[in-house]
């Protein structure tokens, strides 16, 4: 019979020693990335159609006009997965008359192995390309390598977790020219609501992020960045705070005045709507500014 203060310190020691994936080298620092980009939508109207058939067919149809030059623009996609199989189609189109088609295979050659081919075709020029694309993903571990066939050129990426510690390497290889042409570092630390991130690109773009999840409604995030040999240090803070279940209000600033608001609110289930505007602080008489507007439908 185990004392009941024992049972719980074994019980606690279990959960430190809880295992997990760590995310992509892309994703490092998303949190403070996503409330700097999302819940914006500055000098567009937007519209993105969400839909999925009975046989389990995804549909998204996304569309945005462009309000100072008045272009406009959209695409189609569809996506489709048979996870018994671990198979994965993904097909994409646009109004630049570009398709592209993803086939993958995820978790049949070994555990956490996915292997991808990512083509795409533009019938009016003929022109094609491709990529194989290869992901690992275990314990502590996450690595990818994609080799663009046009070049070719290497690209491959790996990040290490341990105990909230992150590690990343991403680097690209000209195999033509025998040169590194990407070289990029990632460290970042994860802990509960805390999430911390730094990176050097190419020995000479240094950036930082910040993000803290203050309670159930307010988030927010600090970013920075510099670049060496010159003084221009950018800057910026922002924050999320959900008015309710509904309702969600956005703010950003950086270091150049110009100030962010948006506005999501949910009208009924599956129905979002985003107001968004970019102030700029240093010449606010003088116009200028820009407005946007996003609608999401889900059915």
């Amino acid at each position: 019979m185990v004392p009941p203060r024992a049972s719980r310190l074994r019980q606690k020691d279990t959960s430190f020693c809880t295992m997990s994936v760590p995310p992509n080298y892309s994703d490092l620092g998303k949190a403070a990335k996503d409330i700097f980009s999302k819940g914006y939508g500055f000098g567009i109207v937007k519209l993105d159609l969400k839909t999925k058939s009975q046989n389990g067919v995804e549909f998204n149809t996304s569309g945005s006009t462009n309000i100072d030059t008045g272009k406009a623009g959209g695409s189609l996609e569809t996506k489709y997965k048979l996870k018994e199989l671990g198979l994965g189609l993904n097909q994409k189109w646009n109004t630049d008359n570009t398709l592209t088609t993803e086939l993958s295979v995820e978790d049949q050659l070994a555990k956490g192995l996915k292997v991808a081919l990512d083509t795409s075709f533009v019938p009016n020029t003929g022109k094609k390309s491709g990529k194989l694309k290869t992901g690992y993903k275990r314990d502590y571990i996450n690595l990818s390598c994609d080799v663009d066939f046009e070049g070719p050129v290497v690209h491959s990426a790996a990040v290490l977790g341990y105990a909230g510690w992150l590690a990343g390497y991403q680097m690209a290889f000209d195999t033509a020219k025998s040169k590194l042409v990407q070289n990029n570092f990632a460290l970042g630390y994860k802990a509960g609501d805390f999430q911390l991130h730094t990176n050097v690109n190419d020995g000479t773009e240094f950036g930082g992020s910040v993000y803290q999840k203050v309670n159930n409604q307010l988030e927010t995030a600090v970013n920075l960045a510099w670049t060496a040999g010159s003084n221009n240090t950018r800057f910026g803070i922002a924050a999320k705070y959900q008015l309710d279940s509904d309702a969600s209000l956005s703010a950003k600033v950086n270091n150049a005045s110009l100030i962010g608001i948006g506005y999501t609110q949910t009208l009924r289930p599956g129905v979002k709507v985003t107001l968004s505007a970019l102030i700029d602080g240093k010449n606010f008489s003088t116009g200028g500014h820009k407005v946007g507007m996003g609608f999401e439908l889900e059915a």
